[in-house]
């Protein structure tokens, strides 16, 4: 019996991913702090306040971007997801019972930190009859109702794909209502076992029926190919997603997924040209990108291509100026670099 690091059996696909060294990373993949004025003013009232993001708690080298934007992330249900994934570092296990005050929390943490958007995610409930989707709304409608004008985006799992569940999320009226696809149908029973492609196409697709901005997320170098990517981003189009990002692996530990591939930046470049052909309002791509990286700015060019207007409180999200982390930015920072 091999033991994990935290003392529990450990499953045979990590006893088999442990096998792999952890990968050496390409020099594209890193990040300079740039703190700003709004990030600074944040970090102090997060710690002043002893409020919690994913963005802090987990790592996120965007952070000091996001957190100029006024935009954060959080992370509802526990800490203790139903489900593995095998690309995800989040524990897998029985959780703790929900916080019924956890909507009216994170909406006071939206408040003291003085957020513009807001993304809400969580862990996989299915010990709940509704999946946690009564969770998500209320959480939704109580940021709504304490943060007039913030922006909301719902990240949430399948539900299981039960419509009278989703219906509750749909209902509460957020911003974004997003799920990760993540991968492509060949290999997406071994990373997400727990989840079904077609399943999560038809999440998708439901939310769009329902009046939704839709959004989801690729992931790369996990053994998929570039004309399976493409496959499944024309798969997310035919469903009805509206906002697309797409991303690195990044390996948590060496008892996941091992890293098949490191994408260079050009070709990331090339998937989001890609993208906007097939017809996405709003794309942002690259290697350092996560799914809720710019948020905020993602929806405003969304609602921008819909025609729809932007509150004025968030105009500031609506702007041609690249992210930093778009994969564009990543190949004109190297070139200047090498030309330096």
């Amino acid at each position: 019996m091999t033991i994990a690091a935290e003392g529990r059996r450990m499953l045979r696909v990590e006893a088999r991913n442990a096998e792999v060294p952890i990968e050496r990373k390409p020099e594209w993949i890193k990040t300079r702090a740039v703190m700003g004025p709004e990030y600074t003013a944040m970090k102090q009232r997060v710690h002043g306040q002893g409020l919690h993001t994913v963005c802090e708690e987990a790592g996120c080298p965007n952070i000091f971007e996001c957190w100029e934007d006024r935009e954060a992330t959080f992370l509802i249900g526990g800490d203790t997801c139903t489900r593995r994934c095998d690309f995800c570092n989040i524990a897998t296990g029985k959780p703790m019972a929900v916080d019924p005050m956890e909507p009216f929390k994170v909406a006071q943490s939206v408040k003291e930190m003085g957020l513009r958007y807001s993304t809400i995610t969580g862990v996989a409930r299915d010990d709940l009859e509704d999946g946690a989707a009564g969770l998500f709304a209320r959480t939704c409608q109580q940021i709504h109702a304490m943060n007039p004008g913030t922006g909301v985006e719902l990240l949430i799992d399948d539900i299981k794909g039960r419509g009278e569940h989703l219906q509750q999320v749909f209902e509460a009226k957020p911003e974004v209502f997003a799920h990760n696809l993540e991968t492509v149908p060949r290999i997406f029973k071994q990373i997400r076992p727990a989840f079904r492609y077609d399943r999560s196409l038809d999440v998708i697709s439901m939310g769009k029926a329902a009046g939704m901005i839709t959004k989801s997320n690729l992931i790369l170098g996990m053994g998929e190919t570039d004309e399976e990517i493409l496959e499944s981003m024309q798969a997310l189009v035919d469903a009805g997603c509206d906002i697309l990002t797409i991303t690195q692996y990044m390996r948590p530990s060496k008892l996941h997924h091992p890293i098949d591939r490191w994408v260079k930046p050009q070709q990331f470049v090339e998937l989001s040209e890609a993208a906007r052909e097939m017809g996405f309002l709003a794309v942002m791509a690259g290697p350092m990108v996560r799914s809720s990286y710019r948020a905020g700015k993602l929806w405003a060019q969304a609602m921008r291509e819909l025609g729809r207007e932007i509150p004025e409180n968030l105009r500031h999200l609506d702007s041609d100026q690249p992210a930093r982390q778009e994969a564009a930015s990543v190949v004109a920072r190297t070139q200047q670099a090498a030309a330096s």
